[in-house]
């Protein structure tokens, strides 16, 4: 059997998740910004409080974005995640950028792909 390696460099998008302190989106703001290189288009954060998830989704860089206490304030609790995007697939519009987050009759879910 041949199996062919690809040993080439790939960039794709960073992703940051920390649980358990109650700095998590500030903490997910520094997680990303040591991750801006994987992603430039834009970046997002969804964080948990126990009871509901907070989402802000934001084009250009994370340190134009997120380094504004009016927006981290958007994202309460001790949960959250984030991510940067690098476009590998789909057009460069805000409803592309990550985590993805739902809300349905029952249940929630924040998810990257």
């Amino acid at each position: 059997m041949y199996c062919k390696i690809n040993d080439k460099f790939k960039d794709e998008c960073g992703i940051f998740g920390i649980f358990g302190t109650k700095e998590a989106s500030v903490l997910t703001t520094l997680g990303l910004h040591s991750l801006q290189h994987r992603g430039q288009e834009g970046a997002g954060i969804v964080s948990f409080d126990g009871k509901a998830f907070h989402s802000v989704r934001k084009q250009g860089l994370v340190g134009d974005n997120f380094n504004n206490k009016d927006i981290l304030s958007k994202l309460p609790g001790k949960t959250a995640i984030g991510h940067v995007r690098y476009s590998t697939t789909g057009e460069s519009k805000p409803e592309n950028l990550q985590p993805f987050f739902c809300k349905f009759s029952h249940w929630r879910l924040c998810m990257r792909t």
